[in-house]
């Protein structure tokens, strides 16, 4: 009877779990029986409110199995499951996900490594369904830790290790495809996730071989040579999506855990890995959004800003490499702050390299310390790399804000600044602060294009820049003109240049040139003495090598080729006669070297000068000096005077005329239309400017102490002031033919000055007297302001007001005006 029962009540089982159990062969080597499958999928589609049944069903026995170890029957499950879920789109679909991601869940927590692939394969499956309605429950935080985890393997055997790895960044693609989509998933972009992802990624992306393939925008093989998949390239597809994926808010998330794992592993040193990191990033997010990238990279450097020299090198050069490829593109609101950042932590390198250096005697270990200068040393030439190779990629019109920007922090000399105290750092320190902010303008500078002259050197940078150009230091001195031969030649001629030389054959080397425009006549109007004193002051520097002279040179001959119109080559030409004359009449008393140098540039540059304008008379009269200067004077050329082993004369003789081009030979010959040949017959003078003016005061205040007593009893005695009256003193004063000659002569000369003098010489010859007048107001001033000190030899207390400490007579300093 129990028997007859049974048989009688088999039949009575629901019809799901009937057709669920028909899938089952009694063998599971033979596989998923297909009949019964599609029977069961027929029912499942006709009837889809059965399906969270079937699921359950499915579930309930997959999970007898895996604890049975009836691996054979699992797998036939997972099939069934599959391809119920890729036949069934629903609504009823969500309960079924569930059972069938609590299945998927079971298999990643055995520890059979090939459940734990057949697990990640079915939900690679699912992940690749595009589900009609989003899901409101549905959380995925177990498939990132387990899959985050499956990432890391350390299984003993490599080939499964491999396949471990690979799984599990399969699983972790799956995890962001299914929610990087899903605005209600928006929680896989918090730390917590990405903590956990983006490090997974980024330790197998380590195994790579191949570095150099990882910065490219294009995607690698995932397949390796010998078939098998390659978990670095899968991680770095994975990677490469899910920053592709990552919204505005989402980018701070998703770059701190890759700093962070860098900063773990120690990759900053060596930071190939790292560099390689930062190319995938930036090539993947979008453009808008690189900013981000920009400004936490700025962050990290910050928080390491007390690390060893390598470490703060390797972020440097991330930072070069990001901001390379954000200026292509979008850089955002962060481009000063780059700069600011920059100057910062070279300030703060420059301090430690200067400690190190302060204590290199007290130092046990000198090579050691000479090690950290030398790292140091690394650190900056990182910073200034990515400062220049960051403005030198900006477009033009951002590129003149950079330079305006650099060139304000660049440390000068009278002139305040207020990003980098000069005071603490000492003079070397702001040398070679100097020195690195103007290595960094070159490469700024260096093919930026500017229409008009005036838009490209305004005052508030030409200014500081001619400042540094008249420190005592040719190195300084070399920076600022290579800085002003990349801005002023817009059309590459420097490299036809070669050097100083006498060309023989200036149209063969084939100039590219354009009709000065208004605009730069109107600079040169206004700033072309202010160029013009800085080349003749630069000329006169001691310390002059060759490479100084080749830079004048070039300066000059780009001035010609870029600026030069009638009224510029007679102001050119009045410059070359007045170094000529400079190193004649040796005032300063220079070196040698210095003055066959001077007139070594005269020489080069006339002969520059008279092939260019194509003017005959003047190419025959500069060629005719030339000859004899090979055959008497070679030393006054620049083939000779800058070999290393030049006999140099003991003096130079201003009698021998042939041998030195005249002015009035250069009017002859440039006598005619076009030229106003009388101005060469005014001599150039300097401008003079506020610089002189400072330094005239300076000197003057060192000599002459303001702090005078006139009293009295101090002046000499009048008698002694009285002058002896003779008959000759009669006889001269009566006879004033002589004064009357010498003041129609003034009076003609000042009449012919102003004539025929630029205007800029007028100018500035009247402000000097004006600034002189200031001065001297400002004297006086001082005198009334300040009382002088009282050589009474007592400190007197009157009217309430203490009197300064007196001074003796015998250590007052007075004027020479007041002082018989």
């Amino acid at each position: 009877m129990p028997a007859g029962v049974c048989g009688c009540c088999g039949p009575l089982r629901p019809r799901y779990k009937r057709l669920v159990d028909n899938i089952f062969p009694e063998d599971p080597k033979d596989g998923l029986s297909k009949s019964d499958m599609e029977k069961l999928t027929f029912y499942a589609v006709s009837a889809p409110e059965k399906l969270d049944r079937i699921g359950e069903y499915l579930a309930e026995k997959l999970s007898r199995d895996v604890v049975r170890h009836r691996y054979g029957y699992v797998v036939i499950a997972m099939e069934a499951l599959d391809q119920l879920l890729m036949a069934c789109h629903s609504q009823s679909i969500k309960p079924f996900v569930e059972s069938f991601l609590r299945m998927v869940a079971k298999l990643l927590e055995s520890r059979e490594p090939d459940l734990q692939v057949l697990g990640t394969n079915s939900f690679v499956k699912f992940a690749n369904i595009e589900e009609d309605t989003p899901s409101y429950h549905r959380r995925y935080d177990f498939f990132v830790s387990q899959f985050s985890a499956m990432c890391h393997s350390t299984h003993e055997d490599p080939e499964t290790r491999t396949r471990i790895r690979v799984a599990g960044i399969k699983g972790l693609q799956g995890v962001v495809r299914k929610t990087v989509n899903d605005e209600l998933q928006a929680i896989i972009w918090e730390p917590q996730h990405m903590d956990k992802l983006i490090p997974s990624m980024l330790f197998n992306m380590q195994d790579s071989e191949d570095l150099d393939r990882a910065g490219h925008p294009s995607t690698p093989s995932v397949v390796g040579q010998d078939g098998e998949e390659n978990p670095a390239a899968l991680a770095e597809n994975c990677f490469r999506e899910l920053l592709g994926r990552a919204a505005y808010g989402n980018m701070n998330n998703a770059v701190r855990p890759v700093l962070v794992h860098l900063d773990n592993h120690g990759l900053w040193d060596p930071n190939e890995f790292a560099v390689s990191c930062f190319r995938i990033i930036m090539y993947s997010i979008q453009a808008q959004h690189s900013h981000h990238v920009i400004q936490q990279v700025l962050n990290h450097l910050d928080t390491n800003n007390r690390t060893t020299p390598r470490v703060r090198a390797g972020i440097v050069q991330v930072l070069l490499e990001t901001v390379a490829i954000a200026a292509k593109g979008s850089v955002g609101p962060t481009v000063l702050e780059v700069f600011n950042t920059l100057l910062k932590h070279l300030r703060m390198s420059v301090d430690l390299e200067l400690g190190e250096s302060s204590r290199r005697n007290s130092s046990s270990s000198v090579s050691s310390v000479r090690g950290k200068e030398s790292d140091e040393r690394i650190v900056q030439n990182a910073i200034i790399q990515t400062i220049g190779f960051f403005g030198g990629n900006l477009p033009d019109y951002q590129r003149a804000e950079v330079m305006m920007f650099i060139m304000g922090k660049v440390p000068v000399y009278g002139t305040p600044c207020h990003t980098l105290d000069t005071v603490k750092i000492g003079h070397q320190g702001t040398k070679r602060i100097q020195t690195m902010l103007l290595s960094s303008l070159i490469m700024v500078t260096s093919g930026f294009k500017s229409k008009s002259m005036a838009a490209a050197l305004p005052p508030s940078f030409l200014d500081p820049l001619f400042s540094i150009s008249l420190m005592e230091d040719s190195e300084l001195r070399q920076l600022v003109l290579e800085i002003l031969h990349n801005i002023i030649d817009r059309h590459d001629n420097r490299a036809k240049l070669r050097g100083i030389r006498i060309i023989p054959n200036v149209s063969a080397l084939k100039f590219k040139r354009e009709k000065i425009s208004k605009q730069d006549i109107t600079f040169m109007k206004k700033h072309g003495q202010q160029l013009y004193r800085h080349i003749y002051l630069g000329c006169k520097e001691e310390d002059n090598v060759h490479k100084n002279f080749e830079l004048l040179f070039t300066t000059l001959a780009i001035l010609t080729i870029e600026l030069a119109n009638e009224e510029v080559v007679i102001d050119l030409i009045r410059l070359s006669m007045a170094l000529q004359e400079m190193a004649l009449a040796n005032e300063e008393n220079m070196p040698m070297f210095i003055r066959c140098g001077i007139m070594a540039l005269v020489a080069a540059y006339l002969n520059f000068l008279s092939k260019m304008i194509a003017h005959l008379p003047l190419c025959q009269h500069v060629s005719k000096v030339i000859e004899l200067r090979n055959l008497d004077a070679p030393y006054l050329l620049p083939e000779h005077v800058f070999r290393d082993k030049c006999q140099l004369p003991e003096s130079l003789d201003k009698n021998d005329r042939q041998v030195y081009f005249q002015a009035s030979d250069m009017a002859e010959c440039l006598a005619g239309p076009g030229y106003n040949v009388e101005r060469l017959s005014i001599p150039y003078v300097p401008q003079v400017t506020d610089e002189d003016r400072l330094s005239r005061r300076k000197s003057f205040v060192d000599t002459i102490s303001l702090q005078v007593d006139i009293m009295s009893n101090s002046l000499p005695d009048k008698s002694l002031l009285a002058e002896e009256i003779t008959f000759e003193t009669l006889k001269k004063a009566i006879d004033t033919t002589g004064l009357e000659e010498q003041e129609r002569e003034k009076r003609r000369q000042v009449m012919e000055k102003f004539q025929k003098a630029p205007f800029e010489e007028i100018a500035a010859h009247c402000e000097s007297k004006a600034n002189m007048l200031h001065d001297r107001l400002a004297q006086i001033f001082e005198l009334t302001i300040r009382p002088p000190p009282s050589p009474s030899g007592v400190v007197s207390i009157s009217t309430g007001h203490t009197q300064h400490p007196s001074v003796p007579v015998y250590e007052m300093k007075f004027p020479d005006l007041c002082v018989y």
